[in-house]
């Protein structure tokens, strides 16, 4: 999908824009962050080493007329770059939810990271979802974007009275 594909869809004027990006499939993503004054905030917690601030992901709120985000559609789409989510919430509220998603548990209890911000495993794991996980993962997200498996197109999940509702939009 094009840059005017991907703004027809995910840039409105009655919510909020956000991208889930990967910094592991972002070389230099944090700079870039830093260099545009995005806003963002990183999505693991406390004092990160060097190489995990590379790698790990970060939520950003994107906006129509931004460099940053003329960059993400023009270049990321079809990559595996991340999702992208609209919401009513501000940043610090999407931040809590999206935290809350990061960090799962086996059946041993052993700590694993959930990379839901990665297409290739949000729109294998959403269609498979219980009804009270999808009231989990969805929280406060009207609607979760990603691309599909040949990154030509946008897919579109929604919960319609607690119903996923997919989509392919072009």
């Amino acid at each position: 999908m094009d840059k005017e594909g991907l703004q027809k869809h995910l840039l409105d004027n009655t919510t909020r824009l956000y991208g889930v990006l990967d910094g592991a499939s972002i070389p230099g993503l944090p700079k870039r962050l830093y260099e545009l004054q995005v806003p963002n905030v990183c999505l693991f917690s406390g004092d990160l080493a060097p190489d995990m601030v590379q790698v790990a992901p970060y939520l950003v709120r994107l906006a129509a007329d931004s460099k940053f985000t003329d960059w993400v559609f023009e270049e990321g789409f079809g990559k595996h770059w991340g999702i992208f989510a609209h919401s009513v919430q501000p940043i610090i509220e999407m931040r809590r939810h999206f935290r809350s998603l990061v960090d799962v548990y086996d059946e041993r209890a052993n700590a694993m990271i959930f990379r839901f911000y990665d297409p290739r495993v949000l729109r294998g794991f959403i269609p498979v979802c219980t009804a009270d996980e999808l009231k989990i993962l969805f929280g406060s997200v009207e609607t979760f974007f990603a691309e599909d498996e040949t990154g030509e197109k946008l897919l579109s999940f929604q919960l319609a009275n607690g119903d996923l509702k997919k989509s392919e939009l072009n």
